[in-house]
């Protein structure tokens, strides 16, 4: 079978995707300070659409095709929550853990990113649990620094995994990340885990790449399941799930965080 071409950005290009992925990381420094107890989602969300739409930026989770469209301009997924929450009129308990997830296209160009947050102070193993979803995806981000050693993305993946199982937690692994530039979802689909099909799924990390990495770490099982809105996905045995993403891009010096927004993480 042969694997879908990958896009490789030229230096120009990924200059070219550096406002909307700016623009990205701006809302969720900006929404991050609305997260307490007594907030709704949909009023973070309405947060990030109030700020694509002063800068002009079309959100790219609006109206995203499926068996009912999205309907909201960020995905906020609360505990038990995986991906794929829809904002409402729920509000955040203090001990909660929120995920924001959100998108935009600016000058013809994607950016996309998630962070997960504590709601107030939250139980040392959800904590633990949320610092390893950051510990992944930084890891990802050192090992893509020395592409000397590391040249496939498999080899990245697997360390990932290994650091997730190790601290006793386990990889979602029915959703992956994606390359992205002018299309939100592009090639190459960006496992965070040991597949057993590399022969489809692995690539060469070459310049030019641009990947959204978005590893999602649950407490108990990798098992999940969609809610009857067709969009939430929610871990099979209820327990807490952390989902953190980054847009970045590998250049002739190294991996470059498109969507940085320290100290947010840290």
């Amino acid at each position: 079978m042969l694997r879908p071409k990958i896009e490789l950005k030229s230096p120009e290009q990924i200059d070219e995707m550096r406002p909307a992925n700016r623009l990205v990381a701006q809302c969720l420094v900006e929404v991050s300070k609305a997260v307490r107890p007594g907030v709704t989602t949909g009023e973070l969300d309405a947060i990030v659409e109030r700020m694509f739409e002063e800068r002009n930026a079309k959100p790219l989770f609006k109206g995203y095709p499926g068996k009912v469209p999205f309907p909201a301009v960020t995905c906020i997924s609360v505990n038990d929550e995986v991906v794929h929450g829809i904002p409402g009129s729920r509000p955040l308990k203090e001990g909660d853990i929120v995920t924001i997830d959100t998108g935009c296209n600016l000058n013809g160009w994607c950016g996309d990113s998630a962070i997960t947050l504590p709601v107030g102070k939250i139980k040392p193993e959800v904590q633990r649990l949320v610092d390893v979803a950051w510990g992944t995806l930084d890891l990802a981000i050192e090992l893509l620094n020395q592409r000397g050693r590391y040249r496939k993305w498999s080899q990245i993946a697997a360390r990932m995994e290994k650091y997730v199982i190790d601290a006793g937690f386990s990889v979602v692994e029915q959703f992956v990340g994606h390359g992205i530039g002018r299309a939100m979802h592009e090639e190459p689909q960006v496992p965070n885990f040991k597949t057993r099909n590399w022969s489809k799924h692995d690539f060469w990390l070459d310049a030019g790449l641009v990947l959204a990495v978005e590893p999602m770490v649950n407490m108990g099982t990798k098992d999940v399941r969609v809610r009857n809105d067709h969009w939430t996905v929610e871990t099979a045995d209820g327990m807490p799930s952390t989902h953190v993403e980054h847009t970045l891009a590998l250049t002739a010096t190294g991996c470059e965080v498109l969507t940085d927004r320290t100290p947010l993480e840290r």
